[in-house]
């Protein structure tokens, strides 16, 4: 049976929101510089539509099922050594640091 993973359509909401919030901070700190930028700018890479094909967003899916998979199975053994029987956000916390080193 295959494990249950992420709606890539979910996720790919979640990117464009980031690349929009991301753009629209960058013009902002750009300011007037854009007015002053070349007529075929409209052609740069940092102009175009930032995208993901399908293939992208599934191994990105992917990626994010394994991760948190992972956390959840280090915060468990954590927490089970303690003898505790659910996991608390100090468990992720103390989780984390290698977690991401690791990935």
């Amino acid at each position: 049976m295959e494990d249950e993973t992420f709606d890539p359509d979910l996720i790919h909401a979640i990117f464009k929101h980031i690349w929009t919030k991301r753009s629209l901070e960058r013009d902002r700190n750009e300011g007037n510089d854009a007015l002053d930028s070349e007529v075929g700018a409209g052609t740069s890479k940092k102009n175009r539509p930032t995208s993901a094909n399908a293939h992208a967003l599934k191994l990105s899916c992917e990626l994010l099922r394994v991760f948190i998979a992972e956390a959840v199975g280090r915060a468990a053994t954590l927490a089970e050594a303690e003898g505790v029987s659910k996991i608390e956000a100090t468990h992720l916390e103390r989780i984390l640091p290698q977690l991401l080193l690791d990935f």
